[in-house]
């Protein structure tokens, strides 16, 4: 894929390039894929004067840039800024179920949290929220996949959704996982709780001291922090 705005971000994110930083911030991920050492904040101020300056002239294109970006990659700051682009408000209108299997790829390939709960909480979760009547089945499908990631996905896909949280739902992509070991479906459960109980926290509560034996204590943890330090409640059950 060939455009001007994959041709100027990719040289100034290797002017940019710390060869310092970029060891660092790849043992800190746990990366295979090496860094360039470029850091978010300078991300962002390159992609605030990048994608105004070189459009996407259609749904077609901008699918093609975020795709060439991801696919390309040979550094993860590269992937960043496909999820960056793919997240911009100037191309909310390019948001539509033909970009689903481009997440899904992005979510299992990238297998792993810096990538999977950015695509989730921004990029599936609009989705949801425009095409409910056929992201809702699919999220309740990623709830039983064998893949972690898209697990997790479903589970923390309605983290900015507050008062519309889908709370069926909600509780249904979390019920597979409910016995699970895994560190990274215990903690989605419990920062999709958490973050429910700002709006409803008698509910959490309640969901909590119902599922008590089966939730983890980190879950649970998790689901009761700001409880605790507001006083809501002052036990874990």
């Amino acid at each position: 894929m060939d455009h001007p705005l994959i041709e100027h971000v990719r040289e100034a994110l290797y002017d940019r390039a710390n060869p310092e930083k970029a060891p660092q911030m790849q043992a800190y991920m746990k990366s295979k894929m090496p860094y360039l050492g470029v850091t978010s904040p300078e991300r962002k101020a390159l992609l605030k004067e990048a994608v105004p300056a070189y459009p996407l002239e259609s749904a077609e294109v901008f699918r093609e840039v975020v795709m060439a970006f991801w696919r390309e990659a040979t550094y993860r700051e590269e992937r960043y800024v496909a999820m960056d682009i793919a997240d911009h408000r100037r191309y909310r209108t390019y948001q539509t179920l033909d970009m689903l299997p481009l997440y899904e790829e992005m979510i299992v390939v990238g297998a792993w949290w810096d990538y999977v709960d950015m695509i989730a909480s921004h990029l599936i979760g609009g989705l949801l929220k425009r095409y409910p009547d056929v992201m809702t089945p699919e999220m309740r499908a990623w709830a039983h996949d064998t893949d972690l990631w898209k697990r997790r996905t479903a589970i923390i896909c309605q983290l900015s959704f507050k008062e519309k949280t889908d709370l069926d739902l909600l509780y249904a992509c979390m019920e597979p996982a409910l016995d699970e070991k895994e560190f990274f479906l215990r903690k989605a459960i419990g920062w999709a709780l958490r973050q429910y109980a700002r709006v409803d926290p008698q509910e959490v509560i309640r969901y909590v001291h119902e599922h008590a034996g089966r939730l983890s204590g980190l879950s649970k943890r998790e689901a009761f922090k700001h409880l605790l330090k507001k006083g809501v409640v002052t036990t874990i059950p």
